[in-house]
């Protein structure tokens, strides 16, 4: 059980109150929505460690400039695939998945 400090709840708590419970539309959608957050920034966080522009990684991916501005800003869904050549040949690592069930 989590301890309130001055009347803040946990972030799930405020989720709940704002979006509703976990499986609502609302929720969901708040859910998705910050995955795709959390892979643009990781991606975009990668690119600038390594020291490319995003034209450079859309040249060594197979892609476009704007398709990779799309992604790091949440404006586009990546697919699978398009991550996957992102990792791999953008970045010359390799992607993993890890799939969760409740």
């Amino acid at each position: 059980m989590s301890k309130k400090i001055n009347n803040v709840g946990t972030l799930d708590e405020l989720k709940e109150e704002f979006f509703g419970k976990k499986g609502t539309k609302k929720r969901d959608e708040l859910e998705e929505g910050y995955i795709n957050f959390k892979i643009g920034a990781m991606l975009q966080e990668e690119r600038l460690k390594q020291g490319m522009t995003q034209q450079e990684l859309a040249d060594k991916v197979g892609t476009t400039k704007s398709y990779i501005s799309k992604i790091e800003n949440s404006v586009k869904e990546a697919r699978i695939s398009t991550l996957e050549k992102i990792v791999r040949y953008g970045f010359g690592g390799e992607l993993e998945l890890n799939i969760k069930l409740n």
